[in-house]
C-alpha cells in the first residue's frame, strides 16, 4: 500500500474545462473549485489562466473566480503565457504558483505562446526575475511535449534534459513533465522519470500525463516506480490543450489517483465526480 503522505496530488479544473465551447458561468466554477478545496484531497489546484480572453474564452473570468474562492491551505496555480500574464499574477497574492508552458516542440511553442523555444526561454528568465524580486510566488515550468510530438519536430531525451538543465540554471526549481498529446507509452514514462531523477535528484518533478483510460494506471505506476511522487489529473479525466491537436486525449482521472495512492474514500471521490458533472451539465 502506498504511504498517504508520500504522494502529492494536483487537480486541474483549468485543464479540464479550458477547451469547452459552452461558457460555464463563473458562479458554477467557484462552487466546483471550492468543492475541490474543501475535499482536502489535493495539495494544489490548477484553477485558471491569466491569458488573453480571445485565446481561451473559458478562462476569461479567472480573476473573478479567484475572488470567490474560500480560504484554504491548498495551494493555487494559474497558467500564464507571457510576461504580461506574470505581471498580472504577481499582483494576486492568493495565487501560489504561476505555470508557464515551455515546449520541447517548436511548433507547439508557437501555437501556444506565439514564440519559438529560444524566445520562450528568454520569457522564462524575465518571469523568474520578476517573481524572485516579488518573493511571494513560485514559477512552475510545464515541459510540454516532453515525450515527443505529433508534428515531426525534433525530440530526444538529451534535448529534454538539456532544456531542463538550462531552465534550472535560470533559477527554475519546479517542473511538471507533460505528455501533452499522449505520445508516451508506460515504458517511455518510466524511462523519462528514471532519467530525470538520476540527472536532477534535487528536483521533485511532477507528472502531468494525458492518456487513454486503458493505459492511465500503467503510466501512473511507471512514473511512481521511477521515483515520481507528484501527480496531476482532472476529475473524470476531462481536458486537453486546445492548441495541441484536434483529437484531444484527456487527463489522468483524479479519482484514479485518489484510489491508487490511498488519498481518500470512494465517497469523497464520488462527490467530486458528481460536482463536476453539475459544473459541465450544459456541455453534456
Amino acid at each position: 500500500m502506498f504511504e498517504h503522505r508520500s504522494i502529492s496530488l494536483v487537480d486541474c479544473p483549468r485543464d479540464a474545462i479550458q477547451g469547452m465551447k459552452q461558457q460555464i458561468p463563473t458562479h458554477k466554477k467557484i462552487n466546483y473549485i471550492n468543492s475541490l478545496l474543501e475535499s482536502k484531497l489535493f495539495d494544489c489546484i490548477d484553477f485558471g489562466s491569466l491569458v488573453s480572453p480571445k485565446a481561451v474564452p473559458q478562462m476569461s473570468d479567472t480573476k473573478a473566480v479567484l475572488e470567490g474562492l474560500n480560504p484554504s491551505d491548498v495551494k493555487l496555480l494559474a497558467i500564464i503565457a507571457n510576461l504580461k500574464g506574470a505581471e498580472i499574477g504577481a499582483e494576486l497574492p492568493r495565487i501560489d504558483y504561476l505555470g508557464y508552458p515551455f515546449s520541447i516542440s517548436e511548433t507547439f511553442q508557437m501555437k501556444n505562446t506565439h514564440s519559438n523555444v529560444h524566445q520562450a526561454f528568454d520569457t522564462v528568465r524575465s518571469i523568474q526575475d520578476l517573481l524572485a524580486a516579488k518573493g511571494e510566488q513560485e514559477l512552475v515550468i510545464y515541459i510540454s511535449m516532453a515525450f515527443g510530438n505529433p508534428y515531426g519536430d525534433e525530440w530526444n531525451m538529451d534535448l529534454v534534459l538539456d532544456w531542463i538543465n538550462q531552465l534550472k540554471h535560470a533559477g527554475v526549481s519546479n517542473f511538471s513533465i507533460a505528455d501533452t498529446t499522449a505520445e508516451a507509452s508506460p515504458d517511455d514514462v518510466r524511462n523519462m522519470f528514471r532519467n530525470l531523477t538520476e540527472e536532477f535528484p534535487e528536483i521533485p518533478f511532477s507528472a502531468h500525463l494525458h492518456s487513454q483510460i486503458e493505459t492511465a494506471l500503467l503510466k501512473i505506476d511507471a512514473a511512481f516506480e521511477a521515483g515520481c511522487r507528484r501527480f496531476e489529473g482532472a476529475i473524470l479525466g476531462y481536458g486537453g490543450c486546445p492548441f495541441a491537436k484536434d483529437e484531444l486525449v484527456g487527463n489522468i482521472p483524479s479519482e484514479l489517483l485518489i484510489d491508487r495512492f490511498n488519498k481518500g474514500t470512494f465517497e469523497q471521490a464520488a462527490k467530486l465526480m458528481q460536482d463536476f458533472q453539475i459544473l459541465i451539465n450544459d456541455e453534456l
